[in-house]
């Protein structure tokens, strides 16, 4: 069985590459693993007093990250799709590439921001290090369909 890789980040481009991610699936007979990352924050010296929020931050979000995997877990799977999740804290594209070894991944199916040229050199893009790196086909879902499969759902 083949398996498809979708790491989502929760923002307005999840519902598309989740919804492209199981239309493949379903074609191809596949099981998909649904995963994110959570960052951890960026501690800056000046700013000791939240150096104590750390942890509790951290927590938060990983519980509500699991949270929504589980539910678009529920989503893929009333099509008919095995399904897992996965989570975990740390570099999101050294993860994602991690994972799609540890799983064998056939493809991965991941979301573009639309981001300027100029955000990307500055921040970094996760679907730029993913592309890069990856030993696997990876699917780029365009930001042009975001809206189209938010209005669709799955």
């Amino acid at each position: 069985m083949k398996t498809i890789l979708v790491p989502v980040d929760f923002s307005g481009a999840t519902a598309a590459v989740v919804a492209q991610a199981a239309a493949l699936a379903k074609a191809l007979t596949a099981r998909v693993v649904l995963m994110t990352v959570i960052q951890p924050p960026v501690v800056i010296a000046e700013y000791g007093a939240l150096l104590e929020n750390i942890a509790e931050i951290t927590e938060a979000g990983e519980k509500a990250a699991a949270k929504h995997l589980a539910r678009l877990q529920q989503q893929v799977e009333r099509r008919a799709i095995p399904t897992r999740v996965w989570q975990a804290t740390g570099s999101p594209v050294t993860l994602i590439i991690e994972k799609a070894a540890a799983v064998k991944a056939d493809y991965i199916v991941i979301g573009s921001h639309g981001h300027t040229a100029f955000f990307d050199l500055l921040v970094g893009s996760t679907t730029h290090g993913v592309l890069r790196r990856a030993t696997c086909p990876v699917i780029v879902v365009p930001q042009s369909t975001h809206k189209v499969a938010a209005k669709k759902s799955l």
